[in-house]
């Protein structure tokens, strides 16, 4: 058979099934599309910079003592409270420094007790003219002079119990144990510039990023109004966490034209780790109702963005819009819609003005990512 006749034979079996079976002709003039509705919602605008992960409080626990490292009873990278030990000195040293301190003190106050008596005696002597004025005030000068004693014996006892206080170091706050710097069985001293382990408070933790200038403005309105929301999120655009704006820094800076920003979070989940980069947003305001569409819907051409709304009777007519801010998946449309049109989300390429479509709702995920 040459192709001539093959191609005869074609078409005329084309002819039959269209005759035959007139759904498959009308099958045949409809174009498959996937769609999705268009929204009206509230739409958050959010400003965007990169920002640094910085714990609100960070401590190099040091000794105040010389001595003995005996224990470190809480391990690297754990969790621990205000309050807990974090390290232990041998503390034998200080409790003899200061049980020697306390016998001083309890001999000067014996001594202070038997002069105290005998001046009682002298001056009653001196009132009948049995003792001279002068030993009195001997006796006075030798009871002041053990008053200063005990007093200076006071100050040795309190100075004995603050460094016996220093052989167990507890946390001044909620934080992370980092690594050990010096180990059990080292001898540490109070000159040495190495510390013995680093405390971070991560929760609440921080993030310190920056603003143009310009948006300054935007910020000062929104902190009137009340807290405003930050959002921290990863390289790839995940939520990480999600805080308060606590303050702008109190100076602009001139050489980039920026302004830092804090904000903190909770972070009991601990995603965000010191010194991490994150990209923070923060909400600014809020478009209240305003028209949405997912953001497959739109597309470009010659003339600007445009998307396809399919009418009650599966047609496709191609609509010019205007958009603005992207959020979350939807594109915020400023004119051009109203807000409770059929959008075609995918198939578009084989589309043009007029057409019929055959089409199936999107999936979630496809008409408004999150």
């Amino acid at each position: 058979m040459t192709g001539r006749a093959e191609w005869r034979l074609a078409v005329a079996v084309g002819i039959l099934l269209l005759v035959r079976f007139p759904a498959l002709a009308a099958d045949m003039s409809t174009v498959p599309v996937q769609t999705a509705a268009a929204r009206i919602q509230d739409v958050p605008v959010l400003l965007g910079g990169l920002g640094t992960v910085q714990p609100l409080n960070v401590v190099q626990i040091k000794a105040q003592v010389n001595g003995n490292l005996i224990a470190l009873p809480a391990p690297e990278g754990s969790t621990v409270r205000a309050g807990d030990v974090l390290a232990e000195i041998d503390p034998r040293p200080y409790q003899a420094a200061l049980d020697q301190a306390l016998a001083q003190r309890d001999e000067d106050a014996a001594l202070l007790h038997s002069a105290q008596l005998d001046l009682k005696r002298f001056q009653d002597l001196a009132k009948s003219q049995f003792a001279p004025v002068q030993q009195v005030d001997n006796q006075q000068a030798t009871v002041n002079k053990l008053l200063a004693a005990i007093a200076l014996d006071n100050a040795v006892v309190e100075t004995a119990r603050i460094n016996l206080g220093y052989c167990v170091i507890k946390a001044p706050f909620d934080g992370q144990v980092g690594f050990y710097q010096v180990t059990v069985g080292n001898l540490v001293q109070v000159a040495n510039a190495t510390a013995i382990l680093t405390l971070t408070q991560t929760s609440p933790i921080s993030v310190v990023f920056t603003l143009p200038e310009a948006a300054l403005s935007k910020v000062t309105a929104a902190r009137a109004q009340g807290a405003v929301p930050v959002q921290a999120l990863d390289n790839d655009g995940r939520m990480l966490a999600q805080g308060t704006l606590l303050t702008p820094n109190n100076m602009i800076d001139a050489a980039t034209g920026t302004i830092a920003l804090k904000a903190t979070f909770p972070n009991q989940d601990s995603h965000l780790v010191a010194g991490q980069f994150v990209d923070a947003r923060i909400e600014v305001e809020t478009l209240r109702r305003a028209v949405t569409a997912p953001v497959a819907a739109i597309n470009r051409g010659p003339d600007g963005a445009f998307t396809y709304v399919v009418d009650a009777s599966g047609t496709a007519r191609q609509v010019p819009v205007s958009v603005g801010l992207q959020w979350n998946g939807w594109q915020v449309i400023t004119q051009g819609l109203a807000g409770d049109e059929t959008l075609v989300v995918g198939g578009q390429s084989r589309l043009g003005p007029g057409m019929t479509v055959r089409a199936t709702p999107a999936a979630a995920d496809t008409a408004a990512p999150t």
